[in-house]
């Protein structure tokens, strides 16, 4: 019989050896969304006859990303409901009223993902969930890895990002406008951004 410490060693180089034999996964740098650098844009249909181009003025947002390995994680965008505009003084206090975003009551749109899966080099999807009006539903990106370098202007390492998705806003109990076809009930999302590396 062997004793407890020969017993003792020959479970630590075994768990040394499959430690090693793990792969290593990369830590990735936080990114922050450059809100000088961010688009946030919506189109909806109206009776048909062609789609209302929307923005969000304000948003926020963060992910981790490393380079070498293109790994993605963490990601959050903030968006301020009441910064919604369409150029149009009386449609935007509508967008921004109960019968859409009721931005005095829900002042915060936020998307979380805990990571996103590589489809092609530089191309991700991302499925996260959405929380709006008090829900949460499901929602995916589709996003492209454009660039990563330090800015001219700034020197600081850059990263840029576009983004598309969709989401039914009657998921979220926004059906203004959507039994009668006045107003179309599927959003398109367009996102583009630069991001900082901290």
């Amino acid at each position: 019989m062997k004793s407890a410490p020969a017993r003792l060693r020959r479970l630590l180089c075994t768990g040394l050896l499959c430690a090693a034999a793990l792969p290593a996964f990369a830590q990735g740098a936080r990114y922050e969304i450059d809100p000088d650098h961010l688009t946030l844009a919506f189109l909806v249909e109206h009776i048909g006859y062609a789609k209302v181009l929307g923005q969000f003025r304000k948003a926020s947002g963060s992910y981790s990303f490393d380079e070498a390995s293109g790994q993605l994680g963490a990601v959050r965008i903030e968006v301020e409901t009441d910064s919604a505009t369409t150029q149009h003084n009386g449609r935007d206090r509508h967008v921004r009223g109960s019968d859409f975003l009721n931005a005095s009551s829900f002042p915060r749109m936020v998307f979380t993902a805990a990571g996103g899966k590589r489809v092609a080099e530089r191309q991700y999807e991302i499925v996260g969930e959405l929380e709006l009006l008090g829900r949460r539903q499901p929602l995916t990106l589709t996003a492209t890895w454009n660039k990563s370098a330090p800015s001219p202007i700034t020197k600081l390492h850059t990263m840029g990002v576009s983004a598309r998705g969709s989401v039914k806003r009657s998921a979220f109990g926004m059906d203004y406008g959507v039994a009668n076809g006045w107003v179309g009930d599927e959003v398109q999302l367009l996102i583009e951004f630069e991001a900082i590396r901290k």
